[in-house]
């Protein structure tokens, strides 16, 4: 057995092992060139250019078969250590371009990345190197999320761990009956259009009347059930809330009721308090400030738009609720599905 016989056996079996197109594409490209073909013979049968079939056969020639990998690019070498890029993915994670010297930009850019390596390393690389490097450094060219910057992480971490801890204890002590997660939403006549499947080059048209009339909706998840109750209002006042509370006592007409919700103005409102002191079997407790993210209704809120709100147009009040009421039916009838779905987190 040659030598060249026994690389293109350990090829065929590397070639049988692997799913990746591009990979098997590869040791495709070595095999041909052991079996003696010209770069430009392997381009023209796998439709890549020469330069790309003489690089895997250089990274093949210099690292061997394990050069061939998906996480191996043939040709150069990375020109940056080891430590350049750890300082590197810390300055990209950390700061903004103005945060270090460049003026009134704040967004990294490629070009951006290749000039701040350039000014700290003295290092050349091109914007298709750049590039590489990053996703070999698990980076991707990502859009930014807001985050609420006035929330207060150690009252969260205390809500998380000892109210909220305290609620459950209380439900398994049956010191409390029912334990909800409140919340209220604003459904317009027409709300965000989102990606959904439609024919290529076509978009699907949402007509409207230029009007942003709408519901507010009041919702609330029982923890222990799953079960969701809601309520819609042309507007959200003190008047609006008291109905939907009483709407939740009639649903539970015996127990003790622990409600978490936010610190919205209607929750605290001086009309309230006289509602509040006739049901003292109703217990409000509050989330730390800009803390949605405790709240699951919130997640509710995006389920529904997702599925029944978004991408249409609602002309008369009326359709706005049949479509809340719809859902609400349907997710009512698989409450298994809205644990999983929102409170198993908690």
């Amino acid at each position: 057995m040659n030598r060249n016989t026994a690389k293109i056996q350990r090829l065929d079996k590397a070639m049988k092992e692997t799913s990746e197109k591009r990979l098997y594409e590869r040791y495709l490209a070595v095999r041909l060139r052991l079996e003696g073909h010209s770069f430009a013979e392997i381009a023209q049968l796998l439709g890549r250019v020469r330069q790309t079939i003489s690089s895997y056969w250089q990274s093949y020639q210099e690292q061997g078969i394990e050069g061939l990998e998906m996480d191996h690019s043939p040709g150069q070498p990375p020109k940056l250590t080891e430590e350049q890029r750890q300082q590197l993915a810390a300055m990209l994670e950390q700061e903004q371009p103005a945060d270090v010297g460049f003026e009134a930009r704040y967004t990294w850019t490629l070009p951006l990345v290749a000039e701040w390596i350039q000014r700290e390393f003295g290092q050349t690389i091109s914007v298709r190197g750049i590039s590489t490097m990053l996703k070999r450094m698990n980076f991707s060219f990502t859009k930014a999320t807001y985050t609420l910057a006035k929330a207060d992480e150690e009252a969260q971490a205390y809500f998380r761990k000892h109210t909220f801890a305290r609620l459950k204890k209380q439900v398994e002590e049956e010191n409390i009956d029912h334990l909800l997660f409140e919340d209220e939403s604003m459904i317009r006549s027409y709300q965000a259009l989102q990606y959904s499947w439609f024919p290529r080059g076509r978009q699907r048209k949402v007509p409207t009347y230029g009007k942003h009339e709408g519901a507010k909706l009041f919702g609330a998840i029982n923890y222990e059930t799953g079960q969701v109750h809601h309520r819609e209002e042309e507007k959200a006042d003190v008047a609006a809330w008291i109905r939907f509370l009483e709407d939740l006592l009639a649903s539970y007409p015996k127990g003790k009721i622990a409600m978490v919700l936010d610190n919205s103005r209607i929750h605290h409102a001086t009309d309230l308090q006289p509602f509040l002191k006739k049901h003292p079997r109703l217990q409000l407790v509050f989330l730390p400030p800009y803390s949605p993210n405790l709240n699951p209704v919130e997640g509710l809120w995006l389920w529904l738009k997702a599925d029944v709100i978004n991408n249409v147009f609602f002309e008369k009040f009326y359709r706005i609720k049949l479509h809340v009421g719809q859902f609400m039916q349907r997710i009512n009838k698989l409450p298994l599905k809205t644990i999983d779905r929102l409170l198993v987190r908690l």
